[in-house]
This record gives structure tokens, C-alpha cells and sequence, in this order.
């Protein structure tokens, strides 16, 4: 097995532990969550990067590697709906991961027909927008621990200590939702103008 398809098989091995340190309400391990995800989208790009240079792409490294990007995101914000403090819906979730299950069950009916569809700009914008506000979240994440380890206040708290203290909790409460909807707005819009513009792999003479 070449390095690339290690690193993704690394990727995809990391994700519950990514996971795990994202259910666990401590400063330190949602620090160690941001760190795993950097580190996922740092491998990502590596492990693409040798396998074109060197010549090493390969039928599996194909197969996990977007399998890898997908399984780490969609962990990511399914973790989020098991985290209280955030209040993100799990219908936005639902939405993203069944954008896709839309995409790749399209890709299959185009293989059935001897095509191959590639991502294009709105699937990578898609991506960027969902890698943002799971760090920003993350980030969000963080700070409430910060506050209460080494503070021992709560966002709740900060209403009660003037307004610019007050402005920072309401930050902290209502942008891990917003962000979720962005994400979820992105996905369904990128996902639906795929499906538009391949429609006419799904009727019966394409």
C-alpha cells in the first residue's frame, strides 16, 4: 500500500476519535478536535499531491479518498445534533448527508450509461462552505470551554456583565445555528442545480 492511501486509510481511522473528542465537554478535547480536523485537511491535500506527482493514484486511493473527506464532515455535524449547548437541528443534517446520497446515487446511473460525473465548482464551493463553519464551530466550541474552565462562567452568565459581555454570549449561542443553516443552504442548493443540470440521466432514454 502506497503512503497517499495510508494517509486516507489514517483519515478515515480518525474520524471517531475525531468524533469522540467532539462529544466530550472539555477545553482540552475540543481543542484536540479542531487539531484532528486541521490535521484531516492537511492530509487531504498531501496525500492528493504525492499521488499525482509520483504516479501513485489508484483504484482505492479513488475510492476512500473522497469516501475519507465525506465520512470526517458528515461526523462532524453529526456530533454537533449529540452537543446540547449548540441547538443545531438534526433536519439539517438530514439535508446535508442526503445531498449525498442525491450526488452519488446520480454518479451511479451516469456509470450505468458510461459516463462519469465530475465535480465541479459548485460541489468544491459546497465543501469550503461546510469546512468553514465546522471550524467556526469548533472555535465556538472552545471558547465556552475556555470560559468556563478557566473563567468558571457560562455563557448564560455573561448576560448579566454588561453589554459588550452580553453581545459575546449571544455570538456564542447563535452562530454555531447559523452556521449549520449555511452549510445546509449550500448543500441543498449546490445539490439540487446538480441534479438539475443531470436530469436527463434519470429518464428512460437519456
Amino acid at each position: 500500500m502506497n503512503l497517499p492511501n495510508k494517509l486516507t486509510i489514517g483519515r478515515l481511522l480518525a474520524t471517531p476519535v475525531f468524533m469522540a473528542f467532539v462529544l466530550h465537554d472539555n477545553f482540552y478535547s475540543r481543542v484536540a478536535a479542531l487539531l484532528f480536523f486541521i490535521a484531516a485537511g492537511v492530509t487531504d491535500l498531501v496525500d492528493g499531491y504525492l499521488a499525482r506527482k509520483h504516479n501513485l493514484v489508484t483504484p482505492l486511493g479513488v475510492f476512500l479518498d473522497p469516501l475519507a473527506d465525506k465520512l470526517i464532515i458528515t461526523g462532524a455535524f453529526i456530533a454537533f445534533v449529540e452537543v446540547r449547548e449548540l441547538h443545531v437541528p438534526a433536519w439539517m443534517v438530514v439535508a446535508i448527508v442526503g445531498r449525498e446520497f442525491l450526488i452519488t446515487g446520480l454518479r451511479g446511473v451516469a456509470a450505468t450509461h458510461g459516463s462519469v460525473l465530475a465535480a465541479d465548482d459548485g460541489g468544491k464551493f459546497k465543501t469550503s462552505v461546510q469546512n468553514t463553519a465546522i471550524i467556526t464551530i469548533l472555535l465556538a466550541m472552545i471558547s465556552r470551554s475556555a470560559l468556563a474552565h478557566f473563567a468558571g462562567v457560562s455563557v448564560d452568565d455573561l448576560a448579566a456583565r454588561g453589554a459588550w459581555a452580553a453581545a459575546v454570549g449571544r455570538t456564542l449561542e447563535f452562530i454555531p445555528f447559523w452556521m449549520m443553516f449555511g452549510a445546509t443552504l449550500a448543500s441543498v442548493h449546490t445539490g439540487v442545480r446538480y441534479l438539475v443540470r443531470h436530469a436527463h440521466l434519470l429518464r428512460e432514454n437519456p
